[in-house]
């Protein structure tokens, strides 16, 4: 099956000349990545990978991408961080649709990751929650992905959690 999906990075100093990254890209096998290098100092690359599985599409890219430049520390994996036109257009409803849904499901729908005057949600949670309600046509590798990029980035988070501040704070927040 056919996955797609982005994957963000900061480069190096080191790291920085355009086209040779795109080529020691090409070299790795991310000749199906479409690649953005427009801001200095960032990568971004749109993957359409084939895999038996959205884990296993997205983890080769990964380490495509490692071999390639191995200085490139991760920023964020997508689909993942959504407002509502960006859900909306996944799940084949208008804005409005969906901002009606968020306010007349306001204890059960998806609880946003940024709440304010933009705010911000996991894609997979507002698909698992649409796909739980019937009636969208969601496609299973949209949600596989969105899933997997959540827990993606989820997990580079985590990691620059103090241990202190992770212990005093873990029953608090669940």
């Amino acid at each position: 099956m056919e996955y797609v999906f982005t994957l963000k990075y900061r480069l190096a100093a080191e790291d920085c000349d355009a086209d040779e990254i795109v080529e020691r890209l090409g070299e790795a096998g991310c000749d199906d990545a479409t690649v953005g290098v427009g801001q200095p100092g960032r990568l971004g690359l749109l993957f359409s990978r084939e895999g038996a599985s959205a884990l296993e599409a997205v983890v080769s890219a990964l380490k495509d991408v490692k071999r390639a430049v191995p200085s490139a520390q991760l920023v964020e994996a997508g689909p993942d961080f959504v407002g509502l036109t960006d859900a909306a257009e996944v799940a084949g409803v208008s804005r409005q649709n969906m901002r009606k849904l968020m306010l007349s499901h306001a204890t059960d729908f998806p609880p946003p990751v940024h709440e304010g005057s933009t705010s911000v949600w996991h894609l997979s949670d507002v698909l698992e929650w649409l796909t739980s309600r019937g009636g969208y046509n969601i496609k299973a590798d949209v949600v596989d992905v969105a899933k997997l990029a959540k827990q993606i980035n989820l997990a580079r988070g985590a990691r620059q959690i103090e241990a202190r501040v992770s212990r005093r704070i873990e029953n608090l927040v669940a």
